[in-house]
C-alpha cells in the first residue's frame, strides 16, 4: 500500500488509463481546433506555446493561459492541448505553455520562464485577436503553483483577472521528504522563496481554489490553507471540492466541457466580476 501522499501513481489505480486518455483527448484537440504550433516566448529549446482559437471571427477575445504539472519535471504543453478544447468552447484564445523541466533547471528557471509567458501574451496576443486585457490563467499540481507566481501583488496589479488553481501545491516543505527528495532535491533555499503560502498576491484577481474529493490529505490541507492566505491578503477567493475525482481524473476533466471541472474553468474564463465568491 502506498504511504506517499504525494506518489500520485500510488493512489491513482487506474492511473495509466487516465494519463492515456488526455494524450488522445489532446491528439484529438491539436487535429480538430485551429491552432498555432510552437510559438516562441524566448529564445531556450523549451521556451514555447501553442494557441488554439475558437471558431469565428477573431478580435477583442479574451484569452487564457493553461500550465501543465507533473511535479515540475515532467510532461508538457503537448500532453495538455486537450484543455484548449474547453476554453475554446467557452470562447476564448487558449495558450498552452511549456517550461523547462527539473532537475536539469532549478525553480527560478521555470518561474521566470513563466513570467516571460505572460508577458509575451500581454505583449503579443493582440496580434492573434485577443485582448490581453481580458487574461485569465489556470494550472494543475504544479502548474497551479507557478500559476501562482503569475499573480503576486508586489509590483502592483498582475494584469491577470482570474484564476484557476487544480491541485496544487502551496507548501513546498513536505516534498522535502517524499519520493521528490531524490528527484528534484528542493532545497531550504527554494522552499522558503518558492512556497505560494508566503508570498503576496494581487488581491484584484479572482481566484478559484480546487480540489479533488479523492486527492490525498496534503492537498486538501494546502488548498484550504492557500485559499486562507488569499483570503487575508484581500483576494476573492472561491474554494470548489470536485465530486468524486482525484489527481488525474480531475485534470483529464479540464479537456472536458461539460464535466464539473470543465465548467468551473469555463466560469473562471467568463467571469467578469466578484459576484457569488465565496471562500471555504
Amino acid at each position: 500500500m502506498e504511504t506517499d501522499p504525494f506518489r500520485i501513481r500510488g493512489h491513482v489505480a487506474d492511473f495509466d488509463a487516465v494519463v492515456a486518455d488526455i494524450v488522445a483527448a489532446s491528439a484529438r484537440t491539436r487535429d480538430l481546433v485551429p491552432m498555432l504550433a510552437d510559438v516562441a516566448y524566448g529564445d531556450g529549446p523549451s521556451e514555447a506555446l501553442d494557441i488554439f482559437f475558437p471558431k469565428g471571427p477573431r478580435d477583442n477575445l479574451p484569452v487564457h493561459m493553461f500550465i501543465h504539472g507533473g511535479y515540475w519535471r515532467m510532461w508538457s504543453k503537448r500532453e495538455y492541448s486537450c484543455v484548449a478544447n474547453t476554453v475554446t468552447q467557452a470562447g476564448a484564445i487558449a495558450v498552452i505553455v511549456d517550461y523547462a523541466l527539473m532537475p536539469g533547471v532549478r525553480m527560478p528557471v521555470i518561474i521566470d520562464q513563466m513570467v516571460r509567458a505572460k508577458k509575451w501574451v500581454i505583449e503579443h496576443i493582440a496580434e492573434h485577436g485577443g485582448d490581453p486585457g481580458s487574461l485569465t490563467i489556470s494550472g494543475h499540481s504544479a502548474g497551479a503553483h507557478l500559476a501562482t507566481f503569475l499573480i503576486q501583488g508586489n509590483s502592483g496589479a498582475s494584469d491577470v483577472q482570474a484564476a484557476f488553481l487544480l491541485g496544487g501545491v502551496y507548501d513546498l516543505a513536505p516534498l522535502q521528504q517524499s519520493f521528490l527528495k531524490d528527484e528534484i532535491s528542493l532545497t531550504n533555499e527554494e522552499v522558503a522563496a518558492f512556497s505560494p503560502i508566503s508570498q503576496t498576491h494581487d488581491p484584484g484577481c479572482q481566484v478559484t481554489i480546487a480540489v479533488g474529493e479523492n486527492e490525498t490529505v496534503p492537498f486538501h490541507k494546502q488548498a484550504e490553507t492557500f485559499a486562507a492566505v488569499l483570503k487575508k491578503q484581500g483576494s476573492l477567493v472561491s474554494f470548489s471540492v470536485m465530486r468524486e475525482r482525484d489527481h488525474m481524473t480531475s485534470v483529464r476533466d479540464l479537456g472536458r466541457p461539460n464535466s464539473d471541472t470543465g465548467v468551473a474553468l469555463a466560469n473562471t474564463i467568463k467571469q467578469t466580476s466578484p459576484a457569488g465568491l465565496t471562500g471555504p
